[in-house]
């Protein structure tokens, strides 16, 4: 494999995630203390993490924790189930044991960039963008006209970052449909499933529903408990399964076995962490609906219909990139500028932000966000 690029969203986070004042473009539900999740442990539970040994745990995950991951599903078992290191990981050894150089790869644009940089790394790729006049959605006609015979994945995000968007049902069947026909894997991103407003209509999990689907989901988006490091992979076919925890061979090798164990206290009350962060969301989205009535001049907004994320246009003529290097630098105000998003498979919008609604903080960002419009409005 070639050597990869620069991976500019982490990159920028590296460099101001941890200094900004206000993080206001987080992808992340408001997390928890260790004290607050071990609260909500049986007695059992809390046991099997205080006195458990710290050795090498089982590199397919936990057998209690595969078991409590697979009833998250509709039909899933243990043996579906793969974990991980996190979500990047399982991203890695996906796509370097369904795709080879013979290979091409189709994923919607824009993305979280190792999706597109990592098959583009394997072999040849093609990127549909998803249509901003049409919530974002996907064009499954678009779709069709680029599987080619060599086709073995299609790569999809929903709700979708940095947007937000859940695809429509019938698209979605649709899409599984015509890969379906043409033998296609499809690596469902999975990781905002559950979070968002409460109204929202969350699609079912690929691995349920197709047997080619891979789901992919992990502790730090829904759950808010990034620091877990914890992310698994369902799947039907069992040979990919085998292949991929054979990759993980040469990766993390295992997971942390206090973080399985934590991670099954979460799974437990999966309920609970997500109507508490599904709540944060009511509570903020809101207050976003009210900054973007104060300042129609400046921004169009649009409410994402999952996630906690959104992705405004910003229609000030100095432009986003400019506008947000402005924000994190004199205001201490952090988002992600869309040419973040940038894709070398086609154009993508170049005059956006990612914004964040996950976590309690909002009010005093959106304050100082409001003070620097302020203070640099003619």
């Amino acid at each position: 494999m070639p050597m990869l690029p620069d991976f500019r969203l982490e990159t920028h986070f590296s460099k101001w995630e941890f200094k900004a004042r206000y993080h206001m473009t987080a992808s992340d539900a408001e997390s928890m203390s260790m004290r607050e999740l071990l609260a909500m442990a049986t007695p059992e539970e809390r046991e099997a993490f205080e006195g458990m040994w710290l050795g090498y745990t089982e590199t397919f995950g936990a057998p209690d924790l595969r078991e409590a991951i697979a009833r998250t599903f509709t039909n899933q078992s243990a043996s579906d189930i793969l974990c991980f290191a996190g979500a990047s990981e399982g991203i890695f050894a996906a796509n370097n044991v369904i795709l080879d150089k013979d290979s091409h790869a189709i994923v919607v644009t824009p993305n979280y960039q190792s999706h597109e940089t990592l098959p583009v790394a394997i072999c040849e790729a093609t990127g549909i963008p998803l249509d901003p006049e049409s919530n974002w959605s996907l064009d499954i006609d678009r779709v069709a006209a680029a599987i080619r015979p060599n086709t073995k994945l299609m790569t999809i995000n929903f709700p979708h970052n940095p947007t937000g968007a859940i695809l429509p049902l019938d698209r979605y069947h649709a899409l599984i449909e015509l890969c379906r026909k043409h033998g296609i894997y499809i690596f469902h991103d999975e990781i905002f499933n559950g979070l968002g407003p409460t109204e929202a209509c969350h699609l079912p999990f690929i691995a349920d529903v197709y047997e080619r689907g891979l789901s992919l989901n992990v502790t730090s988006k829904s759950f808010g408990l990034p620091g877990l490091r914890i992310g698994w992979i369902a799947c039907q076919d069992a040979d990919v399964i085998s292949k991929m925890e054979r990759m993980k061979h040469y990766l993390s090798i295992c997971n942390s076995g206090p973080s399985e164990r934590l991670t099954m206290i979460a799974l437990c009350n999966r309920d609970k962490i997500l109507a508490r962060n599904c709540a944060i969301v009511d509570d903020n989205l809101p207050k976003w609906d009210a900054f973007f009535a104060r300042h129609t001049d400046l921004f169009e907004w649009q409410r994402p219909d999952g996630s906690c994320m959104a992705f405004p246009r910003y229609k000030g003529a100095d432009g986003v990139e400019a506008f947000t290097t402005s924000l994190v630098e004199e205001s201490g105000v952090l988002f992600l500028p869309s040419t973040i998003y940038s894709s070398d498979l086609g154009p993508t919008p170049n005059d956006r932000l990612r914004l964040g609604f996950g976590r309690s903080n909002l009010d005093e960002g959106i304050a100082a966000l409001d003070a620097h419009l302020m203070q640099n409005t003619d």
